[in-house]
């Protein structure tokens, strides 16, 4: 099946054990956070939805790792804002599945 689509398989280096591990973790959360919620027609909707996740990973998504912050932000956040809920604004992705949320100006 690989091969029909010109896809390579890269093997994993011998005696590094964790030479996957980043890769591995960013395939299962696309999986659980995105792909496992959508039904996938073909390989053209597939290409159409996985950027868009990407991007949203890339610059709204909270990582753990960085304090809360997603990991292309250039400005870091101010602890100190109290934001109100008319100050507050939703953007819907793919299509509701997520939901992204920033302060209003």
């Amino acid at each position: 099946m690989f091969r029909t689509e010109g896809i390579r398989a890269i093997k994993t280096p011998v005696r590094a054990p964790n030479a996957d591990a980043f890769t591995e973790r960013w395939i299962g959360t696309a999986r659980r956070e995105c792909l496992d919620q959508l039904l996938i027609m073909n390989r053209r909707h597939l290409e159409r939805v996985l950027p868009v996740y990407i991007e949203h990973y890339n610059t709204h998504r909270p990582h753990r790792s960085l304090q809360q912050r997603p990991p292309a932000r250039d400005t870091q956040r101010d602890s100190a804002t109290v934001l109100t809920p008319d100050r507050i604004r939703r953007r819907d992705v793919l299509g509701g599945l997520i939901h992204e949320y920033k302060n209003a100006a």
